[in-house]
């Protein structure tokens, strides 16, 4: 049984709806969500209206966790910080409440589930980690695999025997190590910066098969990019999108 992990959809309801296309296609009903399920995007109420309405299993990323901690969101740089307000002014009071009380990770099927970095932040980016930082986070945490978000980026990070290695994922299917563990960044729905383009990214996850696949589809992106305008966003939201 396939299951569906998705990261950073970041308000893109476009996208969001192009990749449960794609799942409907496929028979896949499982949806997990690695956070930061809105922010930067124009459509945040539809986002989280779809992942309800399909009871997607999702743990809380830096962009949730700022709409309940003013201090947090102090924190934050210009484009998320302003975003993250106009957001809140899209969201009704039982979306907040929703978002606000997501867990900060989960275990799910065998593998942990965090947005920013194992075992447990929320805001932690994993952007290029050494070898030994690699090690100390593999020890951090006991599961075999870890998927998580944050970076926008597809990588696949593994350890056996003490050995650590890093590689870059591809579009298309992967095998994993079936005696190795491995932590998966699972790239962004909403807001892609990885190697491979614009397109929206997730991963399909096969527990049993202990593989995972790589799905890049094109959206709608030129109205996402018209409500960001519209809506008032910031400008660099668009442009990251291509427009």
């Amino acid at each position: 049984m396939q299951v569906a992990v998705l990261s950073d959809i970041h308000g893109n309801w476009r996208a969001l709806k192009a990749v449960l296309v794609d799942l409907d296609r496929l028979g896949v009903s499982e949806i997990l969500s690695l956070g930061d399920n809105i922010g930067y995007g124009p459509e945040p109420a539809e986002v989280v209206r779809a992942l309800r309405a399909r009871r997607v299993v999702s743990v809380m990323g830096n962009h949730e966790l700022a709409l309940g901690s003013r201090s947090y969101l102090a924190r934050l740089h210009g484009a998320a910080h302003d975003s993250l307000r106009l957001t809140r002014d899209l969201l009704d009071p039982d979306a907040l409440h929703w978002l606000e009380n997501l867990p900060a990770w989960l275990v799910h099927r065998g593998a942990r589930l965090v947005h920013g970095c194992p075992p447990q932040s929320m805001t932690v980016y994993l952007f290029s980690p050494t070898p030994n930082r690699l090690q100390r986070l593999f020890a951090s945490y006991p599961e075999q695999r870890c998927f998580a978000g944050h970076t926008h980026s597809l990588e696949l990070f593994t350890e056996r025997d003490g050995v650590v290695g890093r590689e870059r994922l591809a579009a298309g299917p992967l095998d994993l190590d079936p005696q190795g563990r491995a932590l998966i960044l699972a790239g962004s729905v909403g807001q892609p910066r990885d190697h491979l383009g614009r397109q929206a990214k997730y991963l399909l996850w096969d527990p049993a098969a202990d593989s995972i696949e790589v799905r890049a589809l094109d959206y709608d992106v030129h109205t996402t990019i018209r409500l960001l305008h519209e809506r008032g966003f910031p400008a660099v939201n668009a442009r990251r999108l291509g427009g």
